[in-house]
């Protein structure tokens, strides 16, 4: 990884992918007067709207992927099941963060848990089952447990919960009897998740601790600070993403997700190599959010540490709301929601809504953290979302 610093107003910036936390990263690269190219095969894609030029390509196209290192001066991903070879091939050219492998253990979930194992970082006990063989020597610890794909998984997709071995089998069925993990289902507390920035050099900066709350497998909100995280236990999940980070060499925005089991031990789950929908709290709620420091880490710029300035509740908008219970869509009350004091929305630009996608996120902030989270259900109330958090 060459530490060669670009700029701002001297180069051009590439990212693999246009979904949304690609057209939010070309804000904060068009906000510090770099050039954005993405590299997407989406006609419509959230980021190639809003880039000053779009690569409608798909991932592995030699000649889309020589357009790209030809004009960017380092490149990233907005999501990690962009191929790792892609980002090896770019690499040869051009500076990519985060690297191919990083991406590559991120993307595969035996490869992942056995990177936590070597962090010193525990992680639920887990079989890896690839063969039938494999099926059966299948420890009875495990279960119940939840069976996932190796590969392909996200937003609680690809995976399935198993009571017993006879549902095990049906679930390998289910999921075609691909590669796969058995994780043993655990009694949680709590879930949070730690955002870091890394850069060549091995400086770290992180954000304050999360705590999340998923629906159905989906993030559904966040609330910085913690409330129901104290410091020694805010310490651990920091430090153990820092050290997840630096055994992988990692260069760029690495999101760690963790468990806290009902006897207080912290459990790592999984991690993300780009910014995550946890940490979209950060572009209201602190000095530099983390789309900045995504930036920041792969031009070669200062990373600082960044500063929470107000207490926040960030609310995940699906497109669920676009459509009321009589299945008809409409539009949600946002002249309602905005009235409501601090609230900050922020839309994706795609074209159509439909049940489970993510159309945007609501961050709310406030002097207080009871201040922010009495408007937040406030504002959850007026578009018909949970409230009892």
């Amino acid at each position: 990884m060459s530490e060669t610093v670009l700029l701002p107003g001297t180069a051009s910036l590439g990212v693999m992918g246009g979904g949304q936390l690609g057209r939010m990263f070309v804000h904060a690269a068009q906000a510090l007067g770099y050039r954005s190219v993405v590299l997407d095969p989406d006609a419509d894609s959230p980021a190639g709207l809003v880039a000053h030029q779009h690569i409608r390509a798909d991932y592995l196209d030699e000649a889309a992927l020589a357009e790209l290192a030809a004009q960017c001066g380092a490149i990233t991903t907005e999501f990690e099941n962009v191929p790792a070879q892609a980002l090896a091939r770019l690499a040869e050219r051009r500076v990519v963060a985060p690297a191919g492998a990083a991406v590559a253990i991120c993307q595969d979930r035996a490869d992942e848990k056995a990177h936590f194992k070597a962090s010193g970082v525990a992680c639920a006990p887990y079989a890896e089952i690839t063969t039938a063989a494999d099926l059966a020597a299948v420890s009875d610890d495990l279960l119940p447990g939840i069976l996932k794909t190796a590969r392909m998984g996200y937003d609680g997709k690809g995976q399935m919960r198993v009571r017993s071995r006879a549902e095990l089998v049906a679930a390998w069925d289910e999921l075609k009897n691909v590669r796969c993990v058995l994780e043993q289902m655990l009694p949680l507390a709590l879930e949070l998740s730690v955002i870091s920035a890394r850069n060549a050099a091995g400086e770290i900066v992180q954000f304050p601790v999360q705590q999340n709350l998923h629906i159905d497998g989906i993030l559904a909100l966040t609330q910085v600070p913690a409330p129901a995280v104290g410091p020694e236990l805010a310490a651990e999940a920091l430090a153990s993403a820092a050290r997840i980070a630096a055994s992988m060499n990692y260069v760029g925005v690495l999101c760690v997700e963790f468990f806290v089991l009902q006897d207080g031990r912290l459990i790592v789950n999984e991690m993300a190599p780009r910014p995550h929908n946890s940490g979209h709290y950060t572009m209201d709620a602190c000095d530099v959010s983390q789309f900045d420091l995504q930036v920041r880490a792969m031009a070669g710029l200062p990373l600082r540490q960044p500063r929470l300035h107000s207490p926040c509740v960030m609310l995940n908008l699906l497109g669920d709301l676009w459509f009321g219970t009589d299945g008809a869509e409409r539009s949600p009350v946002w002249d309602q929601v905005l009235a409501l004091p601090c609230t900050h929305l922020h839309l994706y630009g795609k074209a159509s809504a439909r049940p489970g996608r993510k159309m945007g996120h609501l961050n709310i902030s406030a002097a207080t953290a009871a201040e922010a989270a009495a408007t937040a259900r406030a504002a959850a109330a007026l578009l018909g979302l949970p409230t009892q958090w």
